[in-house]
């Protein structure tokens, strides 16, 4: 089974072939379009067309192609849940940066979290105000990435 990737919210398979597609609206614009996400966890290559760039600072909101539920996180800010399930069935909440250019990626299963980071980018302490454990799941506050 290979990794598949599903919408939070109906369930559907947002990857193909190669890519996660969502759809993406820059926040407070009219700009819109569809954008390739690379489904390697730690990969932030996208694809976009060439009528529509993605902004490197520029929040977006994202939702599902499919039943376009928006994908954006309620909970944490700036943030956009996504569901994997690996080559095993396992199942995890990911979790990435709605900003353009902030390289950070969270993959969850209950009581384990796995942060993914862009060698080149800086996600510190500081950028998580605090991460704590609640009885078996995380409780994760993101305040910003640099």
């Amino acid at each position: 089974m290979a990794t598949e990737y599903l919408c939070k919210v109906c369930r559907g398979h947002l990857n193909v072939k190669t890519s996660i597609v969502l759809a993406a609206t820059r926040a407070n614009s009219s700009e819109r379009g569809l954008i390739f996400l690379n489904p390697e966890i730690g990969n932030y290559t996208t694809t976009t067309h060439p009528s529509f760039s993605i902004k490197e600072g520029a929040e977006y909101v994202y939702t599902c192609p499919i039943c376009h539920s928006q994908l954006n996180s309620a909970k944490y800010n700036h943030l956009v849940r996504i569901i994997m399930i690996d080559d095993k069935g396992k199942e995890y909440n990911i979790y990435f940066s709605g900003i353009a250019g902030q390289k950070c990626t969270y993959k969850i299963r209950g009581s384990k979290l796995r942060r993914f980071k862009d060698q080149m980018q800086s996600c510190t302490t500081s950028t998580l105000k605090c991460l704590k454990r609640t009885g078996s799941t995380y409780n994760l506050y993101l305040l910003s990435c640099s």
